[in-house]
């Protein structure tokens, strides 16, 4: 595939919609291109030459604290340098990751879930960004046969890591993460099915690059 066939599939999901798990999965296993979620995290490592530890460490500690509602740095391309205090902080491990994603896309092409991914390519043209739902009882219950826990565990399940991510988009891009208008297809996977949203989501890359899984 010549680069400018390149493509991206940058997926947000809420909690139990499934996108994450399975239809990011799929869609990378149809296409024969690689799925990045926290594989990023090695990627990040080796560009910056930080231990990927360290930038995991910096990724899970950032969920512990107060961060993401008090204060907002919105990626604008910057890295911050080797001699800063903040080289090794969630800030830079969000450049990095940023970085890895926006030139792995002039040399393959590959499904991306979460980590904002569909503000950080915003100017690409060759880049679908999906936003996955379901109804929130289709979610817990999801969670519940998941996970096999108790229909309180999931709720908090859900709420806590639906906030994470709401409070992560919101401090790196600004943006309001369930707005429709930041997706090209925003999709029930409840109402479609999974399998069902995968093949939708095939049709869409097809009609908006060109291309069909398998070719």
């Amino acid at each position: 595939m010549s680069e400018q066939n390149y493509f991206a599939i940058a997926i947000t999901r809420t909690c139990g919609s499934g996108g994450g798990s399975y239809i990011g999965k799929k869609l990378a296993a149809d296409y024969g291109i690689d799925v990045y979620d926290r594989k990023l995290l090695r990627l990040a490592s080796e560009n910056s030459g930080i231990n990927e530890t360290i930038f995991a460490n910096a990724d899970e500690n950032t969920r512990k604290t107060l961060l993401y509602r008090v204060s907002k740095r919105i990626y604008n391309g910057e890295i911050i340098p080797p001699e800063s205090g903040n080289f090794v902080s969630d800030q830079n491990l969000f450049n990095y990751q940023a970085k890895v994603l926006r030139e792995l896309l002039e040399q393959e092409s590959y499904v991306c879930i979460g980590r904002a991914a569909d503000f950080v390519l915003r100017d690409k043209p060759n880049v679908l960004t999906v936003y996955l739902d379901a109804p929130y009882e289709s979610r817990v219950k999801r969670e519940m046969e998941r996970q096999g826990i108790k229909r309180d565990a999931a709720e908090k399940y859900i709420k806590r890591l639906d906030k994470y991510r709401n409070e992560y988009y919101v401090y790196h891009t600004g943006k309001k993460w369930k707005n429709p208008e930041n997706y090209d297809l925003c999709l029930d996977t409840a109402s479609l099915g999974l399998d069902n949203s995968v093949a939708l989501i095939k049709e869409y890359v097809r009609l908006k690059f060109g291309v069909v899984a398998g070719r």
